[in-house]
């Protein structure tokens, strides 16, 4: 096999596996859990969160879906949208350490705990889960959101793994809402963000990791592509000196 040949089916073997991790890097970012949209301001108001449950299993649906607001930061004023696709959910309140001071009066108990049910997620597919809120906390830079998915066979799936400073994405995230200062919005008459996009519009990007992937695969594929034209065009000029 002449050294043109061979280099030929080296660099198709590389543009396969560059293209495999592209697809694999997409397959892992779709596959958790995350909220929408990805920051709102400190103390924003009359605002809507959207978390995304895309189901991951091939041969079993998800049937619930468990999200756990933090209390010690707690999002004030949450209301759930009604019952859709079959899915109903159940709110639970919990009482705060610290009440917190508003406008309207001291806040004593906040959600908790929204769970899901009733509803199918097949393979495949995503579900958007709406959830209000009146007002979110101003003492913190992020909310973590854990989040309990259960499929038709019994399983569960914890979201509810941190990212550590200096570290990578752990297996299992827990969906994570940052908190920006107010910025330009100071002076408004609103602290509010824009509404989320719809339930058919593409996901947002996820993590800085799964970016990096991405980036990564792609360009492995780039490069393995133009190491095949070169390949191919090495091929075809030492045939031509042969024949000629």
């Amino acid at each position: 096999m002449s050294t043109a040949r061979t280099a030929l089916r080296r660099v198709g073997v590389v543009t396969a596996l560059a293209a495999a991790g592209v697809l694999t890097a997409a397959g892992i970012a779709s596959a958790h859990v995350t909220v929408h949209p990805e920051s709102y301001a400190k103390g924003a108001t009359d605002g809507v969160l959207t978390f995304r449950v895309p189901n991951e299993e091939d041969t079993a649906s998800t049937t619930k879906v468990q999200i756990f607001l933090p209390t010690d930061h707690p999002v004030l004023g949450v209301l759930v949208s009604p019952p859709q696709n079959g899915w109903t959910a159940k709110v639970t309140n919990t009482k705060l350490k610290t009440p917190v001071k508003t406008d309207d009066g001291t806040i004593t108990d906040a959600v908790s705990e929204i769970t899901w049910t009733g509803g199918k997620i097949g393979a495949g597919q995503y579900q958007d889960f709406n959830v209000a809120f009146g007002q979110l906390p101003d003492s913190t830079d992020q909310l973590t959101f854990k989040t309990l998915q259960t499929y038709s066979d019994g399983k569960t799936v914890r979201w509810i793994e941190e990212a550590q400073s200096g570290g990578g994405e752990p297996e299992n995230p827990a969906p994570v809402l940052k908190l920006t200062a107010k910025g330009a919005q100071e002076g408004s008459t609103s602290t509010s963000s824009p509404a989320p996009k719809s339930a058919d519009s593409s996901t947002s990007s996820a993590a800085d990791s799964d970016s990096t992937a991405r980036g990564l695969g792609v360009a492995g594929l780039v490069v393995g592509v133009l190491g095949l034209a070169a390949a191919a065009f090495a091929l075809i000029r030492g045939r031509s000196g042969k024949t000629s």
